[in-house]
């Protein structure tokens, strides 16, 4: 695994090349064997990141947009979840969709067909979406005053949790298909959350997961994470999680 960005890249003997976001570049050789060095890069990286995220952090805050930054492992339900969110909420308050994935538009698709706009950042190889793109595709997008912006990150529990996006939260999302100890396995990404979504709990009674152990865990990491269990899909508990947004924009405003 790369030891800047978690990007799990195996790649012997040669460096290998991110393109994040918006033509924002990083490079690293894998078989460096200077730890100091990789770690003024990643400082580095990150240092350039935080102040791309204080610009956007201004920018939503003069023009009252509520965003937040969805994370979660590849299949949790992100998508399902923001489909059924804008249900929910697109005749109270406006919003507007940056998606992340390393290829294709189908998730923006997904969201555009609810009527809601939507930009893509495919990001190659990267395994995050960086605070310099979201500013490009924030203009592109046209989001507007006194809305809610949804950003969907990459499908990974290692790399957007240290790449600060200037969002308001950090929502993580788990699915009960997943392990009830990933919380214990990515602790970073449960330390940087805000909220964590146990999703999918309609399929509780089919899959060996144990909500509160997982809840637990999440607490020894976290112990001021919030949880909401909920099922995008059947509506089970939806409204516990339409109302926390619905407080936390009110308490911005």
């Amino acid at each position: 695994m790369c030891g800047i960005c978690g990007c799990g890249s195996t790649e012997p003997k040669q460096a290998h090349r991110f393109v994040l976001s918006q033509g924002h570049h990083h490079q690293h050789d894998h078989d460096e064997p200077d730890t100091g060095r990789l770690v003024k890069i990643e400082q580095e990286l990150l240092g350039k990141n935080n102040a791309y995220a204080m610009q956007n952090r201004a920018y939503f805050k003069e023009h009252n947009i509520f965003v937040l930054n969805l994370v979660s492992s590849p299949g949790a339900g992100k998508t399902t979840l923001l489909v059924e969110t804008i249900k929910a909420l697109q005749d109270r308050v406006p919003i507007a969709v940056i998606e992340g994935d390393q290829q294709t538009e189908h998730d923006a698709d997904r969201v555009r067909a609810t009527g809601t706009p939507a930009v893509q950042i495919n990001t190659g190889r990267a395994c995050h979406l960086d605070a310099h793109g979201i500013g490009h595709a924030l203009m592109d997008l046209g989001v507007k005053d006194n809305s809610l912006l949804a950003i969907e990150n990459v499908g990974n529990l290692v790399c957007p949790s240290s790449f600060d996006l200037g969002e308001a939260h950090k929502v993580v999302v788990l699915s009960v298909t997943e392990g009830d100890d990933k919380p214990l396995k990515y602790p970073d990404m449960f330390h940087a959350a805000d909220l964590m979504l146990i999703n999918k709990t309609d399929l509780l009674p089919y899959v060996d997961f144990d909500i509160e152990r997982c809840i637990d865990y999440a607490r020894r990491v976290n112990p001021d994470i919030q949880i909401i269990r909920l099922s995008s899909t059947k509506g089970e508990n939806f409204s516990a999680w339409t109302n926390w947004l619905l407080t936390q924009m009110q308490a911005l405003a």
